[in-house]
């Protein structure tokens, strides 16, 4: 059975929350898990190893988990800080979250570095992107007042678009003879500049805003502006995911049997 890391998302220490005061969450979203989980997967949140080293110092480092894991889920969530490519934020409510960007970096570098697959889900994507070097729009209406309204507050998962699939990607590969499909749209930011050796293999349409990336090195680094685990399952005028997931998990699969060969 696959074990697949999921990053976790943060609730830095908020005094005022009435529970857990003053404490840092570390959580994942469960539609992610179930996702995975439609296959033999064990999925599992990564903690970040960095806290509060006062309280309780850890040895544990996110090569470790890269070690013992098959593979690694970026999921969605909190804004990319424009500080981690090179930018001030236009607005004091884009900052994001410095500190998850850089353990969710950190992280998929070590899974990289293992040979390991990497998938990045909306926010995932937009950290693959910055990791190779690339830059974001920090706010899409604000940067692209030309594009799609790609964040619905009241739709939220229901807000959709369409998605031009690029002719020979390894995304056509797993969509023979489709060009065009209907995907969600959770996001105000979004790829600008790519970055080193990434490549895209989707667009939104008719705005031509990124929607899918892959890394051109030697390992499975790839991500969907999408959330494919807020799309309902058996709604056909959604695209179908499913050969998305499978050709994630069977690269982490091949990559697992191959080690144990040696």
């Amino acid at each position: 059975m696959l074990k697949v890391g999921i990053s976790a998302s943060f609730f830095h220490n908020d005094q005022p929350r009435a529970i857990f005061q003053g404490m840092t969450l570390q959580y994942i979203e469960q539609n992610v898990a179930h996702w995975l989980m439609q296959r033999e997967v064990l999925a599992l949140m990564i903690p970040s190893p960095e806290g509060d080293t006062r309280r309780h110092a850890s040895p544990v480092t996110v090569a470790d988990y890269a070690r013992e894991l098959d593979a690694l889920v970026l999921m969605g969530g909190s804004d990319v800080c424009p500080g981690s490519y090179g930018e001030a934020p236009l607005n004091p409510a884009w900052n994001g979250d410095r500190i998850r960007d850089d353990y969710e970096i950190a992280l998929m570098r070590a899974f990289v570095a293992a040979g390991k697959p990497v998938l990045g889900l909306c926010r995932g994507a937009q950290v693959i992107n910055v990791a190779m070097g690339g830059t974001l729009y920090q706010d899409i209406p604000t940067q692209r007042p030309d594009a799609l309204h790609h964040r619905d507050q009241a739709l939220y998962e229901k807000n959709c678009h369409a998605t031009s699939i690029v002719a020979g990607s390894g995304l056509a590969r797993l969509y023979p003879g489709i060009a065009l499909v209907k995907t969600n749209s959770v996001h105000h930011q979004a790829i600008k500049a790519l970055g080193r050796d990434v490549v895209v293999e989707a667009w939104s349409e008719p705005d031509r805003i990124v929607e899918a990336i892959r890394w051109a090195g030697p390992s499975y680094v790839f991500g969907v502006q999408w959330h494919p685990e807020f799309h309902p399952p058996g709604d056909r005028t959604f695209i179908d995911d499913t050969p998305l997931l499978d050709d994630f998990l069977t690269t982490a699969a091949r990559h697992k049997s191959a080690a144990y060969a040696l």
